[in-house]
């Protein structure tokens, strides 16, 4: 096991690594941004590294400088959290070839599943469903335009190395099919420095189903069953549950299997999360593969009682899975809201300042994962997410009413957050029936 952690990261996935850390008798080192420097985190912290200006590409997503400061502190292990070089597969070498341990994936893992292409090819090979599509990057139109029209329209153009929304088109007739390539790979080079893209068909409603894993470094992985992430804005998810409600435990368990069997295939180490699309109809088709820990696994926490963070940690340095698939059961069911610092009234406008106000919900079943305290000054310069209210009940109808309580007590202020949202969102029929797709959050608010 190592003695010393640094973590590349901030805010709140800083805090659940330090703590993780913490049960597992490691001492954790956080490096920050002058943007950060009373960042509450760092105060749990053993010790703490200053690695440059606010702006992420000065500091953050400093490969060089993150490596110095775990060099000067001797730490043994990186930890990148989600976000920034978290799926970067030249962090996770460069920490090799320092002979720093990644906690996650190896870069070659990582480059299998990372780029969306390949893990096209590697799920069709393990079984995982996936769209029909491209079998590799378009490299000529015509080609393209003849694969559209054999699997039908509509299709949706997608960048191998994206994420987000970004490098996506939705082509719904062949003559918009030429454009939507030329737009989405230039969007892509521009973002990800990959201008690869494919082509695959699109669902018109579908929910937005996922799968999480973790595999060791012995050739094992589980899956720990499901969440549901159809509650989301322009890409970005909002409310997360887990198991996805509806779905039949057959069908599940067989995509679940299948998922696990995925990273199984791919000599996968650490915490991935492998993500799809469902019908009505119940049919899956993979979307992408996420590897790193995700914002949304104290949903999978909560249901499972695995500590996904310490569990990653642990495979990082050599060990076996704590759990095989037969111990890994659900009890109940959990809900996750992201908390931004956002006015959903002024088209989801940022609120960097001082938070003044600042008091969380309890009770049964209740856990706030945070970094923000009374007086924390909430920095322009990243995400907006500032809490993750989660909870848990003995069935979604708990859960559903144990949110709304929690969300009701939540106090944060004078700055604007999405908590008005998530309250609407919950008393929503489509919501409480499960009778959603990835696009209805925007219907509703297209109607205000």
């Amino acid at each position: 096991m190592f003695s010393r952690i640094l973590i590349a990261n901030r805010g709140e996935i800083a805090l659940r690594i330090i703590r993780a850390a913490r049960e597992l008798g490691l001492e954790t080192v956080c490096v920050y941004s002058e943007a950060d420097k009373d960042g509450p985190w760092l105060e749990q912290a053993d010790s703490k590294v200053c690695i440059g200006p606010p702006p992420p590409l000065d500091s953050y997503l400093r490969i060089d400088r993150i490596i110095a400061a775990a060099e000067t502190t001797n730490a043994d292990a990186i930890h990148p959290g989600y976000g920034f070089l978290a799926e970067n597969a030249e962090f996770a070498s460069v920490c090799r070839d320092c002979h720093i341990e990644f906690i996650g994936p190896s870069p070659e893992a990582m480059g299998l599943l990372g780029d969306k292409i390949s893990c096209r090819a590697m799920a069709k090979k393990a079984g995982t469903p996936i769209f029909p599509g491209s079998e590799g990057a378009i490299d000529d139109e015509e080609e393209a335009v003849a694969l559209a029209e054999s699997i039908g329209f509509p299709v949706i153009v997608k960048a191998a190395a994206g994420g987000g929304g970004r490098g996506m088109r939705v082509v719904r007739e062949a003559s918009e099919l030429r454009p939507s390539i030329q737009s989405a790979a230039q969007e892509a080079a521009t973002a990800f420095g990959n201008g690869a893209v494919y082509i695959e068909k699109f669902l018109e409603r579908a929910r937005h189903v996922e799968v999480q894993c973790i595999g060791d470094k012995h050739g094992n992985a589980v899956h720990l069953y499901n969440r549901d992430c159809t509650s989301q804005r322009r890409h970005q998810k909002l409310i997360e549950e887990g198991p996805a409600p509806g779905v039949p435990d057959e069908i599940r368990d067989r995509v679940c299997e299948s998922a696990a069997e995925l990273i199984r295939n791919a000599k996968y180490a650490g915490a991935a999360t492998c993500e799809f699309l469902m019908d009505p109809e119940f049919n899956f088709y993979m979307l992408e593969v996420n590897t790193r820990v995700q914002v949304e696994h104290p949903v999978t926490e909560m249901i499972t009682g695995v500590d996904i963070v310490k569990e990653s940690i642990r495979v990082a340095a050599g060990e076996p899975l704590s759990v095989e698939q037969n111990q890994v059961s659900i009890s109940g069911h959990a809900i996750e809201c992201r908390i931004n610092a956002e006015d959903p009234d002024r088209n989801f406008m940022p609120q960097a300042g001082v938070v003044e106000e600042y008091r969380i919900p309890g009770g049964l079943g209740v856990r706030v994962d945070s970094h923000v305290v009374p007086g924390y000054r909430i920095p322009s310069n990243y995400d907006s997410m500032i809490a993750k209210l989660i909870v848990h009940g003995r069935d979604r109808s708990e859960a559903i009413a144990r949110m709304r309580s929690a969300l009701s007590e939540f106090r944060i202020g004078p700055g604007k957050t999405t908590i008005p949202l998530h309250i609407r969102l919950l008393q929503e029929p489509q919501f409480l029936e499960v009778d959603v797709d990835i696009y209805y959050v925007e219907r509703l608010l297209e109607q205000d």
